[in-house]
């Protein structure tokens, strides 16, 4: 019962006052939720939309939810089950867990972690150690992990297909630039490019 009446709390404070960049609604049953995350400005994550499952066990508060990504991540705390190393989704001693804690809290923090990733604690070695040593190469493949599995949907036609329109209205091919790594593209330039 305490549960039931502190997750209908919980749920309704979350559609009316979400915390910036996050939702999260019931997905049919009461225990079973589902959140989106959005990926912050200047991480690799930016313009992703990350969709997590939350499931409430039955000892809530008492006992925290269990959350995973179900869209696919990159990073050194995430592995590809979706399962998240936060020690706040643990109970003590390993954990940091307590009831005083909620489900918003828990998608705040594992939004926080997103941003600043936890290499000293992985459940992705490899990504890890390419966290650590080859900062560069994390971040390229994060991003591209986030276009491939996280991108918002685009508008209704492909990318090809707009930049053929884009070549047949007046020179706006011209003065239409992308930014990219601080260089800008001409979208001609990146159409001809062979790895685009």
């Amino acid at each position: 019962m305490q549960r039931t009446t502190r997750l209908t709390r919980e749920l309704s404070l979350l559609a009316t006052e979400p915390p910036p960049g996050i939702t999260c609604w019931q997905n049919g049953q009461l225990d079973n939720l589902r959140a989106q995350i959005l990926g912050g400005v200047d991480t690799p994550y930016e313009k992703g939309i990350f969709n997590l499952e939350i499931i409430v066990p039955e000892r809530y508060p008492f006992e925290p939810p269990k959350i995973r990504f179900l869209t696919p991540i990159y990073h050194p705390n995430i592995d590809s089950a979706g399962r998240i190393c936060l020690d706040v989704l643990k109970l003590p001693p390993k954990g940091a867990w307590r009831p005083s804690l909620n489900i918003s809290t828990l998608l705040t923090s594992i939004q926080l972690l997103m941003a600043e990733p936890n290499p000293d604690d992985p459940l992705m070695a490899d990504i890890s150690s390419e966290y650590k040593y080859n900062k560069q190469l994390f971040l390229l493949n994060a991003r591209e992990w986030t276009e491939k599995y996280a991108g918002q949907m685009k508008a209704s036609k492909p990318l090809e297909e707009k930049i053929v329109q884009s070549e047949t209205s007046s020179s706006s091919s011209e003065s239409t630039t992308q930014k990219r790594k601080g260089v800008s593209i001409s979208r001609k330039e990146k159409k001809s490019r062979p790895d685009s």
